[in-house]
């Protein structure tokens, strides 16, 4: 497995995107490397070891790529958190702020059941909001979210903070 250093190593970073004074963490270099991507994936999986996870919930849309990999793992359930307007049948709504702006994110009001254990599964934690939106998400319907896990935590935004009632890991931090 690779450690911290050599995937960090993977990450391409992008100087002003997606708006000026923003350094943005391409992890679709770090996705394109077999062995990154499953060190990536391994790491997370067995982070969630003894949690007893029923369904992983992947927020639009890097967490699609990374959930659904660490949902599979894990023999638990995958669910989509979409932008609005995304998803086809009725949909809970949660608007958050970002780092640069704000969104809004959506799950079919069906995709959880009431205590179900869930994973947050993202590849940023920078400021926490879409964590968060997803999060409440989640408890919106019931579901316990027992864990959040990120790639990459951007320290200095704040987003651990955001989400101290809740268990994070990251797997790097700048």
């Amino acid at each position: 497995m690779m450690n911290e250093q050599e995937l960090k190593a993977t990450i391409r970073e992008i100087p002003d995107f997606p708006k000026e004074g923003i350094l943005f963490y391409d992890i679709t270099t770090l996705l394109k490397n077999a062995d990154a991507y499953e060190s990536l994936i391994s790491n997370i999986a067995e982070s969630l070891n003894g949690l007893d996870v029923d369904v992983v919930i992947g927020p639009e849309a890097r967490g699609f790529v990374i959930g659904s990999a660490v949902a599979y793992a894990i023999h638990a359930g995958f669910v989509v958190a979409r932008k609005p307007g995304k998803l086809p049948y009725e949909v809970y709504s949660f608007s958050y702020g970002l780092e640069y702006g704000s969104d809004s994110l959506e799950i079919h009001k069906d995709a959880l059941k009431e205590g179900q254990r869930v994973a947050i599964v993202d590849d940023l934690l920078a400021t926490g909001g879409t964590a968060l939106a997803t999060i409440k998400l989640a408890e919106k319907v019931g579901a316990k979210v027992v864990a959040a896990r990120f790639a990459i935590e951007l320290a200095d935004l704040g987003g651990r903070e955001t989400l101290k009632d809740y268990d994070v890991q990251t797997v790097m931090k700048y």
